[in-house]
């Protein structure tokens, strides 16, 4: 069975999506979006990564939980010195954080983290993955950033990835 539907969810999805796409549930859909169901997990499977070793799923709660607050929080932040910026200009600048992780699956969730939150923006990671260069909008301590950057995303993904 896993050789011809390696991903069923996946072939689930892509079969609901065609026929949700297409408004039709006439014979030549339910067909061609069995085929492609089918063909494109077949087709991509080479292309997916290794699952990740996931551990203490409640640092993971946790984890998910700080990055939503701190979403809420930055856009606010963003969107105050947006319309304050004529009076006070952002202090915008480049970090580098020195990095513990090394896990390739650690270090997408910190990518994604990264993109996720306003305000930052992950600009290049070293060739061997022991620094990261990001861009913040508004910085008033670097020293700080880093020290909070550090515990709010990277400790915890260290716990849960290594």
């Amino acid at each position: 069975m896993k050789r011809w539907l390696p991903s069923p969810l996946m072939s689930a999805g892509l079969y609901a999506l065609w026929l949700l796409l297409n408004q039709s549930l006439a014979a030549g859909h339910l067909l061609l979006g069995a085929g492609v169901a089918v063909l494109m997990p077949l087709l991509l499977g080479p292309l997916r990564p290794a699952g990740g070793p996931v551990r203490r799923p409640l640092v993971i709660v946790r984890l998910i939980l700080r990055v939503g607050r701190d979403v809420v929080r930055s856009a606010l932040d963003v969107g105050r010195g947006v319309l304050d910026s004529r009076r006070h200009p952002p202090n915008a600048q480049f970090v580098v954080v020195p990095l513990a992780l090394r896990d390739e699956h650690a270090l997408a969730a910190l990518a994604m983290i990264t993109a996720v939150v306003p305000g930052t923006v992950w600009c290049e990671l070293a060739p061997d993955r022991s620094t990261l260069l990001l861009h913040v909008f508004d910085l008033d301590d670097e020293a700080a950033f880093i020290a909070a950057f550090k515990s709010h995303y990277e400790s915890p993904l260290l716990e849960i990835f290594e």
